[in-house]
């Protein structure tokens, strides 16, 4: 017999092993995930929708082939959960971030996430809180309200991936699916103390539809939220690879598992505390110059960098609001083929900062388009100086602490950090440049403030060096291990 609350904070890895050996039924496990969700979701507000009857057909069918000896999956019967976003299975609802209009909405699509781990035997339980339209570093909307941190609940989770951050870090699933557009991997990972990893661009194939064209600007990426490095090369192993519907998805992928052996000797470690251009508070700043140091214990040199963006943070944050409104406008525009107008008979239920951005994306021009991208050069520029010279680029995933709740389904982040003014949506997310370059790059647990809050470390590889992220963040996960700090919410 086990325990049930031993399944909460069991990897990935674990569940597997006890499954596929028959020490354990997938069953059982999604019995164990079902009841936890209804016991802990409630106030965690991560879970949106649940698919229980079709999770445990799936569960039961995983239950047969390991009992008959049947060739299995790498993700045979482990419960996991898909991100509310442009995220898609057939039959469930697919609100875009809890937009009240399409709350009814369930395209006839699979994403690429669903469709690969179901095929690696995943047992798909149903989808996790994200903001509208996932155009924000915090993780609110008007449908659902938002996803709260269980290391503390009247804070903020960090989005767009704030549900799926949320359940991983309080046990209700081992992996969440995350998509990462200006951060949305790494900043709820950063909140919640779990992993979160965006791989290099073209690594894991992203489908999107009117236009297959439009993750470049910026670089869009699905990955995995997990509790542990190896489940993260876990999933990545299953989710990387070609697709043809994916017009810029490679077919050279090293297995990420790779990246699960071997030290960082002679490794060299490039260190920006702010990127040059950032305010940080201090208690971040200071938690994650202690961790970065400690890669020296495994050999590596670390070495503290300048950079210059050539721009300051309030331009590029702007930059990135900007890039991101032509994929929101083509959504947008499809959906209002469909007959549903978000700006027009549905606009007072869209959030009011969302609107104004999305308005300004209309009235960009060609000559805007092409500045921007001359802008998003110099960062490249910037940022590849750096990683010619360095193996990987470590800074704060964030500047800022959680944020609190709001109670009118708009959190926003911060207006000012280390009193200076930031731009409130994504300017104090230290992540959404990786989105302009197409680095890989991770978010780990780098400590806790006050013993209770979550501070993340973003560790920036070479381009497809997604093996040498992996690498060094296991490296770390030894040398500073923090699943013990999953005991505060464990106890909570």
């Amino acid at each position: 017999m086990h325990d049930r609350d031993e399944f909460a904070y069991s990897s990935a890895s674990r569940l597997l092993e006890l499954m596929h050996t028959g020490q354990l039924t997938p069953t059982e496990l999604l019995d164990a995930t079902l009841e936890r969700i209804d016991e802990r979701n409630g106030e965690l507000n991560a879970v949106v929708y649940l698919d229980a009857e079709g999770a445990q057909q799936r569960a039961l069918a995983s239950t047969e082939r390991i009992a008959a000896g049947e060739p299995l999956g790498a993700l045979e019967g482990l419960p996991m959960l898909l991100k509310d976003l442009f995220d898609f299975k057939p039959g469930w609802p697919a609100t875009f971030g809890g937009v009240p209009a399409l709350a009814d909405r369930r395209p006839d699509l699979h994403c690429v996430f669903a469709e690969r781990t179901e095929r690696a035997g995943a047992v798909l339980v149903g989808k996790t809180n994200s903001p509208v339209m996932g155009m924000r570093g915090t993780c609110d909307n008007p449908l659902f309200g938002p996803a709260r941190n269980p290391f503390d609940l009247t804070k903020n989770t960090g989005g767009s991936s704030g549900g799926s951050a949320a359940a991983v870090a309080d046990g209700l699933v081992s992996i969440a699916e995350g998509t990462d557009a200006g951060g949305s991997i790494r900043i709820p990972a950063a909140w919640c103390g779990v992993y979160g990893i965006k791989p290099s661009f073209g690594r894991v194939p992203v489908r999107l539809r009117p236009n297959a064209f439009a993750g470049t600007y910026p670089f869009v990426a699905e990955g995995p939220i997990t509790r542990t490095v190896s489940d993260a090369a876990l999933a990545l192993a299953v989710l990387s690879g070609y697709d043809s519907a994916d017009p810029y998805s490679v077919s050279d992928s090293p297995d990420p598992r790779l990246g699960l052996s071997g030290d960082l000797s002679g490794i060299r470690i490039a260190y920006s505390p702010d990127f040059g251009v950032y305010p940080v508070d201090r208690r971040v700043a200071e938690v994650v110059e202690r961790a970065v140091m400690r890669f020296g214990e495994a050999g590596a040199t670390v070495e503290k960098v300048s950079i210059d963006l050539a721009y300051d943070h309030l331009e590029l944050a702007d930059l990135w609001c900007r890039m991101i409104a032509p994929l929101n406008i083509g959504t947008l525009e499809g959906l209002r083929a469909e007959g549903i107008d978000l700006l027009g008979e549905h606009r007072s239920s869209m959030p009011p900062e969302y609107v104004r951005r999305i308005e300004e994306g209309y009235r960009l021009s060609v000559h805007d388009l092409a500045r921007d991208q001359i802008m998003r050069t110099a960062v490249n520029d910037a940022m590849q100086s750096v990683l010619d010279r360095y193996d990987f680029l470590v800074t704060p995933t964030l500047s800022a602490v959680q944020v609190d709740n709001a109670d009118d389904g708009d959190t926003v982040g911060p207006a000012e950090v280390d009193g200076q003014r930031v731009e409130r949506l994504i300017g104090w997310c230290m992540t959404y440049f990786v989105n302009f370059t197409g680095h890989p790059a991770a978010s780990i647990p780098a400590g806790l403030i006050d013993d209770r809050l979550p501070v993340g470390m973003q560790i920036i590889g070479g381009r497809y060096d997604d093996v040498g992220v992996i690498r060094a963040s296991h490296v770390f996960e030894q040398i500073q291990p923090w699943a013990h700090h999953y005991d505060l919410c464990r106890r909570r």
